[in-house]
């Protein structure tokens, strides 16, 4: 089933329910799967690209969260962390930890990296092989940490 099929079957499920905030987020999520059908781009919405959007929805209200937090704005910030919340349950499982230290110290010996000088050329094979897997913010921090950064 897609994403699209999943989100149409859940907000229906959610307005039966008059569940207010599983029914922003599924709208958000919604409106983003028709602007990228729309986009002139003549791409396919394949898994990777859902995921991509997910995470780009997730990454959005989290910046405002931390604007809103830092404002003292917490009705506002209270909104944003109930999306999150609700776009995370359409993301697959985020690779964390051991595990996720385990495929780059895979990573840093394939690639032959020694230093911090080589973090680009770690990075851009990490973010390929993990793209959709693991978030960028602790894809980084892992390499630094490896690297002696």
């Amino acid at each position: 089933m897609s994403l699209e099929e999943k989100i149409n079957k859940d907000l229906v499920v959610a307005m039966k329910a008059k569940d207010e905030v599983t029914l922003r987020g599924i709208r958000a999520i919604k409106s983003a799967i028709l602007l990228a059908k729309t986009d002139g781009s003549g791409q396919a919405i394949d898994e990777a690209r859902e995921v991509q959007m997910l995470q780009k929805l997730v990454k959005t209200r989290q910046e405002s969260l931390d604007i809103y937090t830092k404002n003292n704005r917490p009705e506002l910030a209270e909104k944003e962390r109930e999306e999150i919340e609700v776009i995370k349950r359409y993301l697959p499982a985020m690779l964390e930890g051991a595990e996720l230290e385990e495929i780059l110290k895979k990573i840093v010996a394939e690639t032959g990296a020694a230093s911090a000088k080589d973090m680009g050329k770690v990075m851009g094979a990490a973010n390929k092989h993990l793209a959709g897997k693991a978030d960028g913010r602790a894809i980084s921090e892992m390499v630094k940490k490896l690297l002696g950064a």
